[in-house]
């Protein structure tokens, strides 16, 4: 009987995607109407655009990493929680070193204190959204990272099935790949099925082929 594939590995995807794709476009929104308002690309005191000061180069770094993560989200949901993380580092690290230079000719990014609010806030957000259902301790089985984690643990108890379980997580990832919402991991254990299939294959083909040799070899030998 087949079983259901888990739903668990596609809502992970689909939160850390659409966290990045939103925030993505927040930003490159952001960076777009720095260019319209045609801002000086290194101006310390730099103009006012969606409640958040803004020079060119903010407006240039706003537009790119917008747009790495829409790339990211393109790309998968492990990658947009990868990316998403390391945006959100970034930004906390923005936020703190900004906050030194502020009202200063060293304050290239021409940050006010509002900037420094945001830059931490989002900071804070890209990282829950990056590392939702990822690193926590009490990820669930059927999570796709507990599963990259724990891929070479074996249950030693009888009551553990360790085959049905294998079994089951192939069974489930089949139909994931058939169904096209398959994740990384599924789409791995399908084709590192199929690769082990084709070798006992092979193997079998070759143990048919040299127990038939031996039998004409003796067949010959015999008066």
């Amino acid at each position: 009987m087949l079983h259901s594939p888990p739903a668990s590995g596609s809502r992970l995807d689909l939160v850390h995607r659409i966290g990045a794709a939103v925030l993505g476009a927040g930003l490159c929104l952001f960076g777009i109407l720095g260019f319209v308002d045609r801002l000086k690309f290194l101006a310390v005191h730099g103009k006012v655009v969606l409640g958040l000061a803004s020079n060119g180069l903010l407006s240039t770094i706003s537009v790119i990493v917008g747009a790495v993560l829409i790339g990211a989200a393109l790309r998968g949901g492990r990658v947009s929680s990868t990316i998403t993380v390391f945006v959100g580092v970034l930004f906390l690290l923005s936020g703190i070193l900004n906050l030194a230079v502020l009202d200063t000719k060293f304050n290239l990014l021409a940050f006010r204190l509002s900037n420094v609010v945001f830059s931490i806030v989002a900071g804070m957000l890209l990282l829950f959204l990056g590392s939702y259902g990822r690193f926590s301790g009490g990820l669930s089985a059927d999570n796709p990272y507990y599963q990259s984690r724990h891929r070479g643990d074996r249950g030693a108890g009888p009551a553990d099935h360790p085959h049905d379980e294998e079994e089951d997580r192939l069974v489930a990832a089949e139909l994931a790949v058939a169904a096209g919402h398959a994740t990384p991991l599924q789409e791995l254990l399908v084709r590192e099925d199929a690769q082990r299939r084709a070798n006992e294959a092979h193997r079998r083909a070759w143990e048919l082929y040299e127990s038939s040799q031996t039998r004409d070899n003796g067949a010959k030998r015999i008066p």
